[in-house]
């Protein structure tokens, strides 16, 4: 079965912590360098470069996921993904509904940028994009649910932000297609730690916020042929190679 190189964590110029040299365009040439078949676009709180993203993949035969890494009120950071320019949007408006207006400030946090495919800058979302949204874990893995995406709690193993830091178990109620793991993670050596983590299936992802980092290490997922549909059944699976 063929198999398919995914590094499913990259922030764009969006993400007030992403270098300035992550446009898309950028994003998708150092993805092809550096020979991944799928890349998750995840930029804080916002999908609105995700769009462009995938019709510059979709020229060189790179598949991008659109999505965002959403910063719940617990202060836990999960990934969601949509299946489509429609549910995208409505999943945009969603967040849009849930944020708790503090100004960025650009020369402290970074600007936050939305480009086109020539890198234009066509706005600067005004709101800081790294605050936790009014919006429960649970609520947004519903949301991912009902639009037909995919949700995946982000680095599990991290110290912050994450399930395993703000929360110290996986609640028994929440949903998931996977749990990822950071780029530090030794797989073997989290789960000796958090043993009660260990019967989940696991991506791993690079979370660049810098060109270099993309790719620096991907998971290997398994299908006949890439889809939406195919990938999150190979999550679902567990056909994700992280170590």
């Amino acid at each position: 079965m063929p198999k398919f190189r995914a590094d499913m964590h990259i922030h764009s110029v969006l993400s007030p912590c992403g270098d300035i040299e992550m446009s898309p365009s950028a994003i998708v040439a150092k993805a092809k360098e550096k020979g991944l078949d799928i890349i998750g676009l995840t930029d804080h709180n916002s999908t609105l470069n995700a769009e462009v993203t995938r019709r510059l993949g979709e020229r060189c035969g790179l598949h991008v996921l659109m999505g965002a890494e959403v910063t719940t009120s617990e202060e836990v950071h999960c990934l969601g993904f949509m299946p489509d320019a429609e549910r995208l949007h409505e999943f945009q408006k969603f967040l849009d509904s849930r944020v708790i207006f503090f100004a960025n400030d650009p020369d402290k946090f970074g600007y936050q940028f939305v480009v086109d495919e020539e890198e234009n800058v066509l706005d600067e979302v005004p709101h800081l994009l790294i605050n936790a949204l009014n919006l429960s874990m649970e609520e947004m893995q519903r949301k991912v649910y009902e639009l037909g995406g995919i949700f995946i709690p982000a680095h599990v193993d991290r110290s912050t932000f994450s399930i395993s830091s703000q929360l110290g178990f996986v609640p028994d109620r929440l949903k998931f297609h996977a749990l990822e793991l950071s780029y530090y993670a030794r797989g073997h050596e989290f789960l000796d730690k958090c043993p009660w983590f260990a019967d989940f299936n696991y991506i791993q992802s690079s979370d660049a916020h810098f060109i270099d980092d993309i790719g620096k290490i991907c998971s290997v997922l398994e299908m006949e042929s890439f889809s939406f549909e195919n990938f999150k059944n190979a999550l679902r699976q567990g056909e994700a190679v992280i170590l």
